[in-house]
């Protein structure tokens, strides 16, 4: 099956959401329970506004979601499938880590 263009750049922007450290940080931190920008914030000591802006290219990739309870928004993966997408990642890139440090090498 081929994807046209349009599904192609929503998917491109999907995975875009897996090309940041912080923003694997934040979805590996939310993977089990959800939490506020806060708790995300103290969990990996990183600064707000970054952490902020990373959460907002997660929401807009669609991979987490956020749920308000009073003053506070509380972030989590946006279902099971992300979560099992994230383990799977963990699988794979346990088969292939070895051979990934020479692929920057090739990035155009």
């Amino acid at each position: 099956m081929v994807l046209k263009e349009l599904d192609m750049e929503t998917k491109v922007k999907f995975l875009q959401g897996f090309g940041h450290k912080l923003r694997i940080q934040i979805l590996e931190s939310i993977k089990e329970e959800e939490k506020t920008v806060s708790q995300i914030v103290h969990e990996l000591e990183g600064s707000q506004s970054s952490i902020s802006q990373h959460i907002s290219c997660l929401k807009g990739c669609g991979l987490i979601v956020g749920r308000q309870e009073g003053k506070y928004i509380y972030y989590s993966l946006r279902n099971q499938k992300v979560r099992d997408l994230l383990t799977m990642f963990d699988v794979v890139f346990e088969e292939v880590q070895k051979d990934v440090d020479p692929c920057h090498n090739h990035i155009v």
